[in-house]
């Protein structure tokens, strides 16, 4: 689908006007819940570049997007709170982690790249929870009140404008590196990587950077988590946290540039809205996702692809 025949203006109409109209009706936690929402569609879209674009099936990319918070919960034990130094910094470690990760795992293919992201992720996890400097187990509290920007973010409604923008700039910079030289090339690594090498590309160095790239923009949805949630755990590094980004990715559309988005909205939307009536919620996910991925082996954006493209070849066949 090309994303400029979407109405971007329309749904992005909806989500600055979203937060004006929850407070008016007095359910301000609907701005908490929309906030969550764009910070997982920003770490599914990152996962999205490497797993749909790269065909890298990473088991380890909460090890970015964990990273990335304790980037905040450090610094913030250090009395530095500006998102203008922690989340910069969140993106550098958190590319750095995925550029020192991504160069040993890349040496692997298939199941063997999958089960060593997953060991670099679980190493993080477990060294995480010995740390007890850095609260162990128990995670780390934070600030966000003293975030500064000039902007005050403790007010959810601000912080939602923020993170919106951070998600806009983040596609922006998403669309460009897919319709680049680059971004093509890496998508034709997908299709037939040892016909790429035999016409002379480095494989391993455009893969690696596209690995990088994602981990990055995994590890500022990471620090805008924990700034939304005022705390940080190594359960951000575990590996139920990837599983449920490839979900996400999965029912959204696996390689669909809003694939990341759709599949990050429909998926926690599933989880709050089960959750509020039974205890099994879990199962309740399963079964739905488990339809939709039956259905729409494409994912939901595929689906509704194929709809329009089958709405216009109707309406372009003549009439007898």
């Amino acid at each position: 689908m090309n994303w400029r025949r979407i109405p971007v203006g329309l749904i992005w109409a909806v989500l600055i006007a979203l937060p004006l109209f929850v407070t008016r009706i007095g359910e301000p936690f609907y701005v908490t819940l929309a906030t969550r929402l764009l910070i997982f569609a920003l770490a599914a879209s990152s996962l999205n570049l490497v797993l749909g674009y790269g065909g890298m099936v990473s088991f380890g990319h909460a090890a970015f997007f964990g990273a990335g918070g304790y980037i905040v919960g450090i610094l913030g034990m250090m009395d530095i709170f500006s998102g203008w130094i922690s989340w910069p910094l969140a993106l550098i470690v958190a590319g750095l982690l995925a550029l020192i990760i991504g160069a040993i795992s890349l040496r692997t293919r298939g199941v063997y790249f999958i089960m060593i992201t997953l060991a670099f992720a679980q190493m993080l996890f477990f060294l995480f929870v010995s740390l007890r400097v850095y609260g162990g187990q128990d995670g780390l509290s934070l600030d966000r009140s003293l975030l500064g920007l000039g902007l005050d973010l403790e007010n959810n409604v601000t912080f939602y404008y923020v993170v919106l923008a951070l998600l806009t700039l983040t596609l922006v910079l998403l669309h460009r590196i897919i319709h680049s030289r680059f971004g093509i090339v890496v998508g034709a690594i997908k299709e037939n990587e040892t016909r790429m090498m035999a016409l002379g590309y480095s494989v391993f160095r455009y893969k690696l950077l596209a690995f990088a790239i994602g981990g990055a923009l995994a590890g500022l949805a990471g620090a805008l988590n924990a700034n939304l949630n005022t705390f940080i755990s190594p359960n951000a590094l575990a590996w139920p946290l990837s599983g449920q980004m490839i979900m996400m990715v999965i029912v959204g559309g696996v390689g669909r540039f809003w694939g990341g988005m759709v599949g990050a909205i429909v998926f926690l939307l599933l989880e709050t809205i089960l959750s509020r009536y039974t205890i099994y919620w879990q199962l309740g996910v399963g079964v739905v996702l488990l339809v939709i991925v039956l259905n729409a082996p494409q994912g939901i954006v595929g689906l509704v692809t194929q709809g329009v493209n089958r709405v216009r070849k109707t309406k372009s066949e003549p009439t007898s």
